[in-house]
């Protein structure tokens, strides 16, 4: 279980920070957020990711850390899902959201 834990770390920490990137910096992601009517927190939601992300690396070594890190990360997928089912977006383009939020409770539970 340590090796499925660790790599869900390792994974959902790489994401969370390209994505939270691309969230502060791309023009696409203004798009989506100005899509969601939600403009005025993607900025919040790409620091949150950035530090979501680097705070998974961080509880690699600090437990508490990795228990705060993966729950934010949950609950922002979470929210991130009920953007997309509020636009009617098709499944498909749900899933990564669902993979993260899926992948960040076990992270949690497995702690």
């Amino acid at each position: 279980m340590a090796y499925a834990s660790t790599t869900a770390v390792l994974v959902s920490a790489a994401l969370f920070l390209v994505y939270g990137l691309l969230c502060l910096f791309s023009n696409g992601m203004q798009e989506e957020f100005s899509r969601y009517g939600l403009s005025r927190f993607r900025r919040l939601t790409g620091a949150l990711e950035v530090l979501g992300g680097a705070g998974l690396l961080v509880g690699l070594l600090v437990p508490t850390i990795m228990l705060v890190a993966s729950g934010g990360l949950a609950l922002l997928m979470l929210l991130g899902v009920i953007a997309r089912i509020r636009v009617s977006d098709p499944l498909l383009e749900m899933l990564p959201a669902i993979v993260l939020l899926v992948m960040n409770v076990f992270i949690l539970v497995t702690t």
